[in-house]
């Protein structure tokens, strides 16, 4: 008999919570096999069978599990069930993939990739022709449940049904990485002197270049150009500018960082996650792009990392992808800044003396008063807003005429 423990996860991690079985009790598995999903305070991953054989469950669903707590067994000396996968499958036709791709979507017409359910409930949708989007799940991030498709059928063109009306009370147990998040937070705003600094920029001339180049850089990079290469450039800019905005507070001293690992906020399925791009200020704007879009990528398939969430010395959150305006960020600890990006709205300025409809941004930095003062958070945003106003200047930092005079 195989013991499958929780395995060490990371230096400061002691307990992880069991969030489902991909296997019955009972199942033959074969090695390497996915047997359960675990999430740690920092991020989500697997147990695989260590060999083939019958699973035996030990440790239940939703359980708190510390290191080393014994979360399964499989019997190896078992013998392979006769309807049991066999190890390698014979690879099927071209024609007997396409029929089984029909048979699916004759049997599922009402699928809908984006919207989840359980079994059940996509078999009474596929029977009585109901859209998925038709339903409001009151499951676990909206997933759909066979009431909710009852009370679809019953109340036809409410969206809802009678669920809508219902004055029940949900309770579910709050994940790691939720306890992590809230703790972090409250623990930001009770140990830090945080204080908030605002400006805008336009944003014409990074939109200009965007609508310019993004098929050219597609082509030769093939990443899409996005805004956060442009942020994260004029931030390492500005961090290497201004290093008290780069640094954190150990005890009685303050450690400054020589290097730039910008954190990315990014909302996951379960919860908001900070992955970081490493050296950022090494690195060019279509390897920003390819990071920021592989963090993100795994962050959606809860794939990350305990390592690739460790460490950034600076952050940027973008709030505008959920048409935020304004918003005052909270400190990523132990870090001393966090820089808030918006809404993209268009707004009258006065340019030269006459009225212009410009796309503008706010920003936000939240900065820690403890290390950094009021002119340095200032003179950072500033700097930032030049930059972004200004892409030439991320070049080399300074205006090209500035810097054939050496002024």
């Amino acid at each position: 008999m195989i013991e499958i423990k929780v395995p060490t996860v990371g230096e400061s991690i002691n307990e992880v919570t069991l969030v489902k079985w991909l296997k019955p009790e009972g199942a033959w598995v074969e090695r390497d096999e996915l047997l359960c999903e675990l999430e740690s305070e920092k991020a989500t991953f697997e147990l695989n069978a260590e060999q083939a054989g019958i699973l035996h469950i030990v440790a239940a669903e939703n359980a708190t599990l510390s290191i080393g707590d014994l979360a399964c067994t499989i019997d190896e000396k078992a013998s392979r069930p006769a309807d049991a996968a066999p190890v390698a499958a014979a690879k099927p036709s071209k024609e007997a993939v396409k029929e089984e791709k029909k048979e699916v979507a004759a049997a599922a017409p009402a699928a809908n990739k984006d919207v989840k359910a359980t079994p059940v409930a996509n078999a009474i949708m596929a029977d009585k022709q109901v859209k998925a989007t038709d339903v409001v799940g009151s499951g676990s991030l909206g997933k759909i449940k066979k009431q909710d498709v009852l009370d679809a059928l019953a109340n036809p063109g409410k969206k809802g049904g009678a669920a809508a009306f219902s004055r029940n009370d949900r309770p579910e147990k709050m994940s790691n990485l939720r306890k992590t998040v809230s703790r972090r937070l409250v623990e930001a705003k009770n140990t830090t002197a945080m204080l908030t600094t605002f400006n805008e920029v336009d944003m014409t001339n990074i939109m200009e270049i965007r609508k310019k180049y993004k098929d050219t850089f597609k082509e030769s990079h093939g990443v899409n150009l996005g805004f956060m290469s442009f942020f994260t450039k004029a931030c390492c800019i500005a961090l290497e500018e201004w290093p008290a905005v780069n640094a954190y507070i150990d005890g009685d001293q303050v450690i400054y960082h020589e290097y730039c690992d910008i954190s990315i906020a990014v909302s996951a399925p379960k919860g908001l996650v900070v992955p970081v791009i490493r050296n950022a200020e090494s690195l060019g704007m279509a390897e920003i792009e390819q990071a920021v879009g592989n963090l993100a990528k795994k962050a959606r398939e809860n794939k990350l990392t305990v390592e690739e969430m460790t460490g950034g010395t600076f952050t940027i959150t973008n709030g505008g992808v959920f048409g935020s305006l304004m918003s005052t960020p909270i400190i990523n600890i132990p870090q001393s800044a966090i820089l808030g990006m918006h809404k993209i709205q268009e707004r009258p300025m006065a340019i030269n003396g006459k009225v212009e409809i410009r796309p503008m941004m706010y920003l936000a930095l939240s900065y820690d008063h403890r290390i950094i003062d009021g002119r340095e958070s200032v003179s950072f945003l500033v700097r930032v807003k030049e930059l972004l106003e200004n892409p030439a200047l991320m070049l080399i930092g300074k205006d090209p005429v500035q810097g054939l005079l050496e002024i």
